[in-house]
């Protein structure tokens, strides 16, 4: 059997963590920062996990990145 694709776009936006978590960057901090206050930005370079919900879909789309 022919070895499965990774979805190349989901694997340039999510990581896994050592325990098999997903992470990934929060929206909004790229450009246009000077009208965010520093809680915000600051806020914003904070680690986002996915939900437990939604990482059924990853380990879909990226099947050798989560055993």
């Amino acid at each position: 059997m022919p070895k499965m694709k990774t979805k190349r776009a989901a694997a340039k936006r999510f990581r896994v963590t050592g325990k098999g978590k997903f992470k990934h960057a929060k929206k909004g901090r790229r450009h246009i920062l000077s009208n965010k206050s520093r809680k915000r930005k600051r806020r914003l370079n904070e680690t986002a996990y996915i939900h437990p919900s939604d990482e059924v879909h990853l380990r879909v789309t990226m099947p050798y990145y989560a055993q």
